[in-house]
């Protein structure tokens, strides 16, 4: 028997559901043609203004406003009739180094629907989905997606839960960033430790013409170079700090890769992994954030993990006790957990 009052629920539910994913292309919208950030620069205006303002077309304008309203994204006077992006909603969507700026989780979003004809053939095949074949510029979603906790979390808080990094990096250090996409991560730790040497490595050429492309329209400091260069391979020794972002669970033989570090490192070096937070059960993980890791590693980190050698398939919610058992396969002592957000958690593995 049919509960009327639970299918009632869940059919609210799936309202939300539908009314967030259509939100999805709007958000970009939004963001491409810099109408949050107008409306968060200038105060309330009306459909007149906003389009004047913007130079867009009032029709347009006037539904996608309309949505936004209707969604509690943006707030709405009828005796005004003007919108505002409150500063709660303007955290979220306008000033991109607030710690819960989310537009680049909407690119990644649109992303894994953009991923869905090449990773539905995957669930027969069980064959991967190369990164540099993801739909859409994949790579470029998921570092605006992270950029926000990185520069938020990873010079206050996280190299501080180390220990004694931040005083060797003062003093001048020699760190290899693994896998650093964009170079974000790279890039601010470069800047905030001068007498350090960062180089940041990924196994993409186009992430890492991106990096260093970044590095140059944003004042690269001298102390940071970008290369090409796998977590299994990459060249260098005598590293005092190695570090993931984000990235373990994507790789092949995160094994291997451990196993790589620690013949990197010094022997008194320390490797940091930042991997998104999870308990080690499934119940540990049914909720928001354990929901939107669950469709990342189902449209992208598995089929990416899948595609290289190996193919451990960790999954974006592998929690702390496989972490560890890889990190310890790759000759680590020590592991710990230094640090952690809402979205990440932090080791700290030692020879």
């Amino acid at each position: 028997m049919v509960d009327t009052d639970k299918l009632h629920q869940f059919v609210g539910k799936m309202l939300g559901d539908l009314g967030g994913a259509a939100s999805i292309g709007l958000v970009h919208i939004g963001d491409a043609l810099g109408l949050y950030k107008t409306l968060h620069q200038q105060g309330p205006m009306t459909v007149a203004e906003l389009a004047e303002a913007a130079g867009v077309n009032q029709r347009y304008l006037r539904e996608w406003l309309s949505h936004q309203a209707a969604s509690g994204y943006l707030a709405y006077d009828p005796a005004t009739q003007k919108f505002t992006l409150p500063p709660e909603q303007a955290m979220v969507f306008a000033i991109e180094d607030s710690p819960v700026y989310l537009v680049g989780a909407f690119e990644a979003m649109a992303a894994f629907l953009g991923n869905q004809e090449l990773v539905k053939p995957a669930f027969k095949t069980g064959q991967g989905v190369a990164w540099g074949d993801q739909a859409g510029c994949m790579f470029c979603a998921v570092a605006r997606f992270f950029r926000p906790g990185y520069h938020n979390n990873l010079v206050a808080n996280w190299l501080p839960a180390l220990d004694g990094v931040v005083a060797k990096l003062q003093s001048g250090a020699k760190v290899a960033d693994i896998g650093c996409g964009h170079g974000w991560s790279t890039m601010f730790m470069a800047r905030a430790f001068p007498n350090a040497e960062f180089v940041g490595y990924d196994f993409h050429p186009g992430s890492i013409e991106q990096a260093a492309t970044h590095a140059r329209e944003h004042g690269s400091p001298p102390n940071l170079r970008f290369e090409v260069g796998s977590a299994k391979d990459y060249p260098g020794r005598d590293f005092d700090l190695v570090t993931f972002f984000d990235c373990l669970h994507d790789m092949g033989d995160p094994a291997g890769a451990a196993a790589h570090v620690r013949r990197s490192l010094k022997p008194d070096g320390t490797w940091m992994v930042v991997e998104p937070i999870a308990g080690d059960r499934l119940e540990d993980n049914l909720n928001p954030v354990g929901r939107l890791y669950y469709a990342a590693s189902t449209m992208v980190c598995v089929p990416t993990s899948l595609s290289q050698e190996v193919g451990a398939a960790l999954g974006a919610q592998a929690g702390e006790a496989k972490l560890r058992e890889v990190i310890t396969a790759g000759g680590f002592a020590s592991v710990r957990r230094a640090a952690e957000t809402p979205f990440n958690m932090v080791l700290e593995a030692r020879p």
